[in-house]
């Protein structure tokens, strides 16, 4: 495990290790006990997309690990000016001893993760997002007390969440449910993975357009905002065609009687969600985006530790 960029990469007990590594350190924090596991270590963090957990939970994660979080803001280096990945991965790497990237193209993410000989962790792309699922499948265990046979229902857009859920599902035996509309299904080739990884694995995968059947018994729901950065032109039109996707409360309902609801955030209230359902007692979003500090912590301990 060189670098962490999809979770289809990474076998099922990386994952279940990824985990229990997550609880452990977290743990560990509240009882006050330290873990400078990274000290005299630097993480470079490169943005091209903003962020509030992101940046928040890497910088205060790699200081907790005794680390030094160094933020990298795309006008701030010559990668956003047209200088080749190759290169500034054969620079960072004489300096860093780790990258994390959040990004647009996942193409880029790959690219860097071949050129660098330091680790690479993929802290968002348009194709997928990994630290997020662990987060998520942490926060199922912790209230569920277990992840094998539950079931997790997904619905909205068929993106990046989407596929990271199917592929983090897939290698910790969690039946998966995936609703989007008809043209915005999740990317093919994500599909043919996970189908992949699912033949592996002790759960299922169902695909439907019907967030009805998505949701029936499902111990865990998700959705995430219909407009993500970079499509605030089709901002109408898409609220327009997932409208009938909302999670509110009358569809929550058709899921198990003690499932919780989960959104990446940020959250649009109203529309992919109603407040009803996001600022109800079911709601568990404010515990997920804790857990991207401890699951985060988990990926740079094993990867740089």
């Amino acid at each position: 495990m060189k670098d962490l960029i999809s979770l289809h990469d990474l076998t099922s007990n990386e994952v279940k290790n990824l985990l229990s590594l997550g609880l452990k350190l977290k743990d560990e924090l509240k009882k006050g006990i330290p873990h400078p596991i990274l000290k005299g270590k630097t993480l470079g963090m490169i943005f091209t997309k903003s962020s509030t957990r992101t940046r928040v939970s890497f910088e205060v994660g790699m200081t907790q690990l005794g680390g030094y979080p160094l933020f990298l803001s795309s006008n701030d280096i010559q990668l956003g000016r047209g200088e080749t990945i190759h290169d500034t991965a054969k620079v960072l790497e004489r300096y860093l001893d780790g990258i994390m990237i959040r990004t647009y193209a996942h193409s880029d993410v790959i690219e860097l993760a071949e050129e660098a000989d330091i680790p690479v962790i993929n802290a968002l792309t348009d194709l997928l997002h990994p630290c997020q699922v662990l987060a998520d499948l942490m926060t199922a265990y912790e209230h569920k007390g277990k992840l094998e046979g539950l079931k997790f229902a997904y619905i909205g857009d068929g993106n990046n969440m989407a596929h990271s859920i199917m592929y983090g599902c897939a290698k910790v035996g969690v039946n998966c449910a995936i609703a989007t509309p008809d043209d915005y299904q999740c990317d093919a080739g994500v599909v043919e993975n996970a189908k992949e990884d699912f033949k592996s694995s002790s759960a299922e995968l169902l695909l439907t357009n019907d967030p009805e059947k998505a949701i029936a018994g499902a111990d865990i729901v998700y959705t995430d905002t219909w407009v993500s950065m970079g499509m605030e032109a089709e901002k109408a039109e898409r609220q327009r065609v997932f409208m009938p996707y909302q999670v509110n409360k009358a569809l929550f309902e058709k899921a198990a009687e003690d499932a919780i609801f989960m959104h990446c955030l940020p959250a649009y209230r109203g529309f992919e969600v109603t407040e009803d359902v996001i600022d109800g007692p079911q709601s568990v979003i404010f515990d997920e985006a804790e857990n991207r500090l401890h699951a985060q912590k988990a990926v740079m301990a094993t990867l740089m530790g």
